[in-house]
């Protein structure tokens, strides 16, 4: 198996090439290291800037047209009757990554019935579910404690504690996937993606 791309692709401080599934000119989709729901991934500008103002307008336009595009996919391989879509813009909206992106997330009917319902997914994002930052450090610490200085940079930025609010989900045992299997969705996914533009489906 190999990445989509040789370029290194960093999500803030965390290179996350081999979970990359969709490149453009100035956008890119990976897949979640943690994902709320099955299909749940992001969006985000290959320029690492913290807020949605700092954007040109370039990488907005690419920005919103690659999760059309993505959104458009996920929605048809996930099965799912609809999205949602969510830029947490800034540390107090619960951004717990300094590099802009979007969440899209699949949904169904009842899909989290048992954790309250449908707004249940804003508190698991706004929670420790939802904290990418904390999931990227904890990944990024064992791999160094595994690889020596060889792992992925931790985020050492200096920002303050992003906003927290009660997890939903309190099964703590769901444990962040391994590279191989995120690589092989990854895979998966870049391939639904070239099948749809080959289709006209992302036009």
């Amino acid at each position: 198996m190999s990445p989509l791309t040789k370029d290194v692709v960093k999500f803030g401080a965390f290179v996350v090439t081999s979970q990359v599934f969709h490149l453009t000119p100035l956008s890119f989709a990976l897949v979640n290291l943690k994902p709320l729901l099955p299909g749940h991934v992001l969006v985000s500008p290959r320029r690492s800037v913290p807020r949605f103002h700092d954007l040109s307008p370039a990488e907005v336009q690419d920005l919103f047209l690659t999760v059309q595009r993505v959104s458009r996919m996920v929605e048809r391989v996930f099965d799912a009757s609809a999205l949602n879509i969510a830029i947490q813009d800034g540390v107090d909206a619960g951004q717990s990554v300094p590099h802009v992106h979007a969440h899209i997330i699949p949904r169904r009917r009842e899909d989290l019935a048992h954790a309250g319902g449908t707004d249940a997914v804003y508190r698991m994002m706004e929670g420790e579910q939802g904290d990418l930052g904390a999931q990227l450090r904890g990944r990024a610490a064992e791999a160094e404690a595994g690889a020596g200085a060889g792992g992925v940079p931790s985020n050492n930025d200096g920002q303050q504690s992003r906003a927290r609010f009660p997890a939903v989900d309190a099964d703590e045992s769901r444990k962040p996937r391994g590279e191989q299997e995120m690589q092989k969705e990854a895979e998966w996914l870049a391939a639904e993606m070239a099948g749809d533009e080959q289709s006209g489906r992302n036009t």
